[in-house]
């Protein structure tokens, strides 16, 4: 029987959305500018420019997908021939109303987020009182740090000698719906900040705050404070059922890889392979697909296109994960059985050049292959929603409640 495969590279846009600048997003181009950094910025050993080379990628259609996205072609070609296609390729664009995690991943597995979320104002205290009040009461703390809108590397260097100092944790937000609490992993404790976090879940339900995450770090000083890799996310359920879900009620299995158990509230995955950063997300993507039986899903979240690079700006960094990513590709292809249905795509934009630290408004690749795969364009998808149909249908289930699934043969 059938099996599917989700590697989600997160914020890989190719092109700004639509209504892009209805978010202030007009013109962010996370790929085309990413190439464009490359080309100006880094240099082969005779001096010439080091362009992004992504081969696999553009041989499954990421190219081709980015010119029908920004209606032209990228800087340069992402391989010596762009036009050699084996996967079938278009882009998606988001009718969630936001620009985050959950929503983008909802609306692929069939699930628009047609809702507003709620979000903290961009302003010094930035929570309300009676919030703040409520976690350190229930949380039992001396008190807190932060209270703003930050960068979660660059808080715990301004907040982390005085959280260590104190004891009172670092509670911070984002442009997303989300609260956010830092601690150190050792002299506050993972165990305890987990707990915060499960409290603090509780208490902004009534602020419609999508997730709370806990963001652990070590060392001994500014200097030295790294986040770990224990990160987790207490995110609200999707409210209604998601190709996951679907999947599971029909007896078969989800291999949620990464963030990707804690992004669906551990609901409808059979089973969860922790791991961070690129190497060991890839090494444990492998796993899952080598072990997921037929009538399975694996959906995998590469979280450091977002958090490590888009976030930070750190264009280099991005179009050499890329680079990481594409030189791996083999390895996965290797795996893929006749009947498997293996999709590349994005949840949004982070592009590392724009202003700002936030997602962009952008449109995603959908590039699908396998060995049943015919390279070919696909029509624009006009929902994100519409990869998780085509999912659904390959997967032989009823079908969704949103999306058309495309024709791939």
């Amino acid at each position: 029987m059938a099996r599917s495969i989700i590697l989600l590279l997160d914020s890989f846009g190719i092109g700004y959305a639509h209504d892009a600048e209805k978010f202030g997003d007009q013109g962010a181009d996370t790929l085309g500018h990413i190439c464009e950094w490359m080309a100006a910025n880094r240099k082969n050993a005779d001096g010439s420019p080091k362009y992004l080379a992504l081969p696999n990628l553009a041989g499954l259609g990421l190219a081709a997908a980015a010119e029908l996205s920004r209606g032209q072609k990228l800087v340069h070609p992402l391989s010596k021939d762009d036009s050699k296609v084996s996967g079938a390729y278009t882009y998606a664009e988001e009718i969630s109303h936001g620009k985050d995690t959950l929503s983008g991943h909802w609306e692929i597995t069939g699930v628009p987020v047609l809702f507003d979320w709620g979000y903290f104002p961009v302003q010094p205290k930035c929570f309300p009182k009676e919030l703040v009040q409520a976690i350190i009461e229930q949380g039992k703390l001396p008190g807190v740090l932060g209270e703003k809108h930050a960068s979660g590397t660059e808080i715990i260097k301004e907040l982390g000698e005085e959280h260590l100092l104190t004891g009172k944790p670092i509670i911070y937000t984002s442009a997303d719906s989300v609260l956010q609490i830092a601690a150190h992993e050792e002299t506050f404790g993972l165990e305890r900040l987990y707990e915060l976090c499960k409290i603090c879940y509780e208490l902004v339900k009534p602020y419609h705050i999508a997730r709370v995450i806990a963001r652990p770090f070590v060392g001994t000083c500014a200097a030295d404070f790294v986040r770990t890799g224990n990160r987790h996310d207490y995110a609200v359920p999707s409210p209604e059922p998601t190709l996951l879900d679907k999947l599971v009620e029909a007896g078969g299995s989800v291999y949620a890889v990464g963030k990707i158990a804690d992004i669906f509230a551990h609901r409808g995955i059979t089973k969860h392979y922790p791991a961070s950063g690129l190497d060991n997300l890839f090494e444990a993507a492998l796993q899952a697909v080598r072990e997921a039986p037929d009538n399975s899903l694996v959906f995998v979240n590469f979280v450091d296109f977002d958090s490590s690079y888009g976030h930070r700006r750190d264009a280099k960094g991005y179009g050499e994960g890329l680079e990481y990513f594409d030189g791996r590709l083999p390895e996965m292809l290797a795996l893929l059985k006749p009947d498997d249905l293996a999709l590349i795509t994005a949840d949004h934009g982070c592009d590392p050049t724009w202003s700002g630290s936030d997602h962009t408004r952008e449109k995603i690749p959908v590039l699908f292959f396998g060995k049943m795969v015919e390279g070919c364009a696909l029509k624009p998808m006009a929902t994100f929603s519409d990869i998780g149909q085509t999912l659904a249908a390959h997967l032989h289930l009823q079908p969704l409640a949103n999306g058309t699934a495309a024709e791939l043969r």
